[in-house]
């Protein structure tokens, strides 16, 4: 049966605070897993939430943490972890936009590769929620800097993600330091064996809240696959953007070296492109993504650790240079893109001996991209020989 679309005014318990925040925010309607996750999340449910990205999982939890709060309480009771730094920052942004009209609300925001003195002040401050990293929250937790003791709801962002990229340890240990009484909910893009664990071994009775991508929630991103070879890959790449089709460009490298290397040549031509990768400064990497967001440059060029997390709603088209080592990272790549309900384009330079690699992902998102490839004039057509940005 489908659920009636709920506006934000219409839901019980919300109160004239949050509903102002979320009125400024420019949001009026709520999303199916906001709809579904809110109202048991109130009730102080243990919920597992399967949703694809952008379905607005941060109000759908964020929500319910902001009415529960207690603000003569200083001890932590609200904590969210999730996988990345930028993640984690997105989270942090999102809740402080919730809070705007509750005086007295502090938050957290705790990761690495920042200096953990600036964080220790933070904290000092006795925040009521905190947004961290796994790794990072248990050095504060191990240097007697903060506890999880009064703890009363538990959010896992990304559940999926961060399980996957060794977290379970980390994870068990935060979430044995909380209350057993504790609300536990865990939002994840996928299933797979370390979320049931943790979720059969840490929720009570959990209820399972599963958002299918309808046309509705689904990114609209057209897909095409371009047969090349890896010497052919840069001026594949150059002939794209310089179609004039995109004025706002992803691009996907499995390196960080390469990553480095191609911007550096891009640059060096006059293209307006800057990098992520995982060795940069967590402030050169907030630096970048700053000016992104701005607009003054048009291609990011990105690893998948550097690019988790972020957050632009109006990436036009997705690059993948290189194939990705895993599914979920193709899915998460080409999602950058076709947000807010925009149309997005996805590229694929696919060389023949990634093409058995490909077959595997084909499989697993269950779509089918278009193919193209590049004539003997080297002017990319489609199967019918038509110019592809001829009617553009």
């Amino acid at each position: 049966m489908d659920i009636q679309p709920m506006k934000f005014s219409e839901a019980a318990d919300l109160s004239p605070e949050i509903l102002k925040a979320v009125e400024k925010m420019g949001f009026s309607e709520m999303t199916p897993v906001q709809q579904q996750t809110l109202p048991l999340m109130m009730e102080g449910r243990d919920v597992i939430a399967i949703a694809p990205t952008g379905t607005g999982k941060t109000c759908a939890f964020g929500i319910p943490m902001l009415e529960y709060v207690n603000l003569q309480d200083s001890r932590v009771q609200e904590l969210v972890l999730a996988p990345t730094r930028e993640l984690s920052l997105q989270i942090t942004d999102e809740l402080q936009a919730l809070a705007r009209f509750i005086p007295g609300v502090r938050i957290a925001c705790l990761y690495g590769d920042q200096p953990i003195a600036k964080q220790i002040n933070q904290l000092k401050k006795n925040p009521q929620i905190v947004v961290a990293t796994p790794g990072r929250l248990l050095d504060h937790m191990n240097r007697g800097n903060i506890r999880l003791n009064a703890v009363h709801t538990m959010v896992l962002d990304e559940a999926d993600e961060m399980l996957n990229m060794g977290f379970v340890k980390d994870v068990t240990r935060i979430i044995e330091a909380t209350p057993n009484d504790r609300e536990l909910v865990l939002f994840s893009a996928t299933t797979n064996q370390d979320v049931m664990t943790i979720a059969w071994k840490y929720q009570n009775e959990p209820v399972e809240v599963r958002i299918e991508a309808t046309k509705e929630n689904r990114p609209q991103i057209t897909q095409y696959v371009i047969e090349t070879t890896r010497e052919q890959k840069y001026e594949n790449l150059l002939y794209l953007l310089d179609s004039d089709a995109y004025q706002r460009v992803m691009v996907f490298i499995n390196t960080k070296d390469m990553t480095q290397r191609i911007c550096k040549r891009l640059k060096d031509a006059g293209y307006p492109a800057d990098c992520l990768h995982g060795d940069m400064r967590q402030s050169a990497r907030n630096e970048v993504m700053s000016k992104f967001r701005k607009g003054k440059f048009q291609i990011l060029l990105a690893t998948d650790v550097a690019a988790r997390g972020i957050d632009v709603d109006d990436v036009e088209a997705v690059i993948n240079y290189d194939l990705p080592n895993e599914n979920e990272y193709y899915l998460h790549r080409i999602g950058r893109t076709g947000r807010a309900k925009r149309h997005g384009v996805a590229f694929t330079l696919l060389t023949y001996t990634e093409s058995v690699r490909f077959d595997e992902i084909l499989k697993y998102i269950m779509a089918k991209p278009i193919p193209l490839k590049f004539d003997d004039m080297g002017i990319l057509v489609d199967e019918n020989q038509t110019p592809f940005f001829e009617n553009m």
